[in-house]
């Protein structure tokens, strides 16, 4: 009888994909709630045939090497910056990750930030605990109107889309800067240079990947064009949006509100000058975290990881280069 591959997995996973694994594959899981630390992915890496990570392990050339058997990477994310699939192709090693599963689930998250930031929820929230609601006023916590406003969105790919299907039932006008010029057309999307949806915005959401041209793509330049009633949504990554500038615009009044569910780095340090702020809500990137979606995509970055193992040609490949073609 063949001796089961051994993998290893840098977190709990949704149980669905870990049993999945568990039935092909000798397992061993980290079980910490942290990642596990640099020495210890090095450590159980050397000896394993697959690797599931997540985006918060940054597997390079260093952690490859220390692997001689390793046949598939497997991340249980859409993105895979985490991972140098350059030096992943370079040792004919395929990297796996999970497109199209949390498009919905993200597009919720995103408008429901949107809402909140709009509605000023969080500020409310925190009002009514600490016991400052005394009477119904006409001046209290006053919003922005989301029926009828403008929505820009940066990079209208798959979750933009979803976004922009969501607004139209707000009857938003939906404006956009790079993605799908025929999706775009379909969802009744304004195409617009960067700047002119900048200036334009009423709720400016992002949905880029992060790429040497996208990091800090929201800079203090870009904040002071635009709108000071403006709201700015990230659900992309932290980096896409230069934090010590948007705290400088939040707390000048250059735009009003920002909700984001992704920060540079992650966590965000809690001495970082935008947990101060009334006007920034921000989450712990739960974007896709919903019970349906983590499933699905537990299975996903399993199946990746068995077709790897296998020498099959991976359902989701993010370096098909691997593959010759």
């Amino acid at each position: 009888m063949l001796a089961k591959p051994k993998v290893f997995v840098t977190r709990v996973i949704p149980e669905a994909g870990l049993e999945r694994i568990r039935q092909a594959c000798e397992v061993r899981v980290w079980e910490d709630e942290l990642p596990p630390p640099r020495d210890v992915l090095r450590r159980e890496v050397a000896g394993v045939e697959g690797v599931l990570s997540l985006l918060s392990d940054q597997i390079d050339a260093e952690i490859m090497d220390v692997a001689p058997n390793l046949k598939v990477i497997s991340n249980m994310a859409v993105g895979f910056d985490n991972i140098d699939t350059q030096a992943a192709t370079q040792r004919g090693i395929p990297v796996g990750h999970t497109p199209g599963a949390l498009t919905e689930t993200t597009a919720d998250f995103a408008f429901a930030l949107l809402m909140a930031a709009a509605r000023r929820i969080s500020e409310a929230e925190r009002y009514v605990r600490a016991g400052q609601w005394k009477t119904w006023g006409p001046m209290l916590l006053m919003g922005q109107d989301i029926y009828g406003a403008t929505l820009g969105i940066i990079g209208l790919g798959r979750i933009g889309q979803a976004v922009a299907r969501r607004a139209r039932g707000f009857d938003m006008r939906v404006i956009y800067n790079g993605g799908s010029d025929k999706a775009a057309r379909e969802l009744g999307a304004e195409a617009r240079s960067f700047e002119e949806v900048l200036a334009e915005s009423d709720f400016l959401s992002l949905h880029t990947p992060l790429k040497p041209e996208t990091r800090h793509l929201i800079d203090a330049e870009a904040l002071r064009k635009m709108k000071p009633t403006s709201v700015l949504i990230n659900t992309a990554r932290g980096p896409v949006v230069d934090q010590r500038a948007l705290y400088e615009a939040l707390a000048s009044g250059t735009i009003a509100y920002a909700a984001l569910d992704v920060t540079d780095p992650e966590p965000i340090p809690l001495d970082d000058p935008l947990l101060t702020l009334d006007n920034c809500l921000i989450a712990p990137h739960i974007a896709s975290s919903s019970v349906r979606t983590r499933t699905q995509i537990a299975l996903m970055a399993a199946e990746n990881l068995l077709a790897g193992l296998e020498g099959r040609r991976l359902p989701h490949c993010a370096n098909p280069l691997v593959y010759n073609e």
